[in-house]
Parts: structure tokens; C-alpha cells; sequence
């Protein structure tokens, strides 16, 4: 019988988890840019969870980065705060942000919050991970040199790079 990966066995946990956070409402308290303090009542939102209000007609997510005292959370904006504005109401998902994960997402353009943005239709994927998840066990981990194909013949062939490392290569005008 195959060995689960515990970074399959924690995003389980983690989604087994949905407290009972989940639904918790709160108001908008200050805009800061991409900074927003929200206050909720009595069930404060973990740290890392995924907040939802509807910003002008679009779907905004916020990140819980700190807690702040007197049932108020600091949250981080994936996309415009442009037209948020104080008292407006806010959910708490429950869970982080999550990300389609999985062959579909291959060649596909996605945002912070795992929406397309390739004009290609929705990711249609039914895994879907956190962006915030622990590291894989050292086990886990491959140690296995292979090289990565650039598609450029001279650096394949001269210089090639070694998959998983830092690649840095510099053109001139017209590369």
C-alpha cells in the first residue's frame, strides 16, 4: 500500500478543520491601500484565512495576516480595494486560499486566488490546494539531477541548467 505524502494528510486536516469560523461575518473597519482592518463579533478568523466581500460587483478576497485585539484582523487585498469603503460586510471562508492544482492548470494564466486569467474559460479541476502548506518531508524530496530543456540550442548544449535551481540569462536586444 502506497505512503501518503503528509502535505496531502495536513491539507486534509487543515480542510476537515473548516471551524467553526466558517460564515463568521464582520465589518470593514479601515482601508490602507491594500491593508484592511476587519472587525467580526465573537468568532475571530484564523490566521492565513480567506475573507470574501463583494467589492462593486467582483469578488474580493482578503488574507488574515495579524490579529489585532478588540475582535479586529488585519487582512492582506488580492486584487483593488478601489471603492471598498467602512461598514461594509465581510464572510469568513473557513479555509486559506486555495488553487486549482492538476494537469488542467498546465499552459493556463491564474491569479493569486486561482481564478483564470487567460480568457480561456474557467480551470476546470476538481483538486484544489493551499497556497500556504508545510514543506514536503526531506523522504519526499527528489535528489535526482536532471537538466532542464531551455528550447535554446546553444545553452542546452554549452551551458545547460539543472532543474530546480536559480537560472539567470541575460540577451541583447533582438534574443
Amino acid at each position: 500500500m502506497a505512503k501518503k505524502s503528509p502535505v496531502v494528510a495536513e491539507t486534509r486536516k487543515q480542510q476537515e478543520k473548516v471551524a467553526a469560523y466558517k460564515g463568521a461575518k464582520g465589518q470593514v473597519r479601515q482601508v490602507m491601500g491594500a491593508v484592511v482592518d476587519v472587525q467580526f463579533g465573537e468568532d475571530l478568523p484564523e490566521i492565513l484565512n480567506a475573507l470574501e466581500t463583494d467589492n462593486h460587483g467582483n469578488r474580493l478576497v482578503l488574507e488574515v495576516a495579524q490579529h489585532l485585539g478588540e475582535n479586529t484582523v488585519r487582512t492582506v487585498a488580492m486584487d483593488s480595494t478601489e471603492g471598498l469603503v467602512r461598514g461594509q460586510e465581510v464572510v469568513d471562508t473557513g479555509e486559506p486560499i486555495a488553487v486549482p492544482v492538476g494537469d488542467a492548470t498546465l499552459g493556463r494564466i491564474m491569479n493569486v486566488v486561482g481564478e483564470a486569467v487567460d480568457d480561456a474559460g474557467p480551470i476546470k479541476t476538481a483538486e484544489r490546494r493551499p497556497i500556504h502548506a508545510p514543506a514536503p518531508s526531506y523522504i519526499d524530496q527528489s535528489t535526482e539531477a536532471e537538466i532542464l530543456i531551455t528550447g535554446i540550442k546553444v545553452v542546452d548544449l554549452l551551458a545547460p541548467y539543472a532543474k530546480g535551481g536559480k537560472v539567470g540569462l541575460f540577451g541583447g536586444a533582438g534574443v
